[in-house]
């Protein structure tokens, strides 16, 4: 099953808006594409994840698995992190990884854990 990596690629992480130059979670989003996607991961752009005060912004989510949105992701400190979280997300059947398997930017950045959709019937 794959997992979808959101990056809010209209983060300016609490700088000025920079008009027509590339806003920080842009640079957040090419540097993880540049970096290259862990297996079962899909690294997609969205327009806003609405938690703006605490942008860089990412999610991970996946059919029938608890969903994760963290912030005060940094486009030069962070890549290596976000994609070792989240490999660990996908290897995880459910979404719940364990505590001290995440990296401990997903620890101290968590801003919010929503749980799975029920199945319609």
């Amino acid at each position: 099953m794959s997992v979808t990596l959101h990056v809010c690629v209209t983060c300016r992480r609490g700088l000025p808006d920079a008009g027509d130059g590339p806003r920080a979670g842009a640079e957040l989003h090419a540097a993880l594409v540049a970096a290259g996607a862990p297996d079962g991961v899909t690294i997609k752009p969205v327009e806003c994840l609405s938690a703006c005060d605490h942008g860089c912004n990412i999610a991970l989510s996946a059919p029938g698995r608890w969903s994760y949105v963290y912030g005060r992701m940094d486009p030069a400190l962070h890549v290596a992190d976000i994609l070792a979280g989240a490999a660990a997300y996908a290897a995880a059947p459910d979404g719940l990884v364990p505590w001290r398997e995440r990296p401990q930017i997903f620890r101290k950045q968590s801003l919010a854990r929503i749980p799975p959709l029920e199945p319609t019937r």
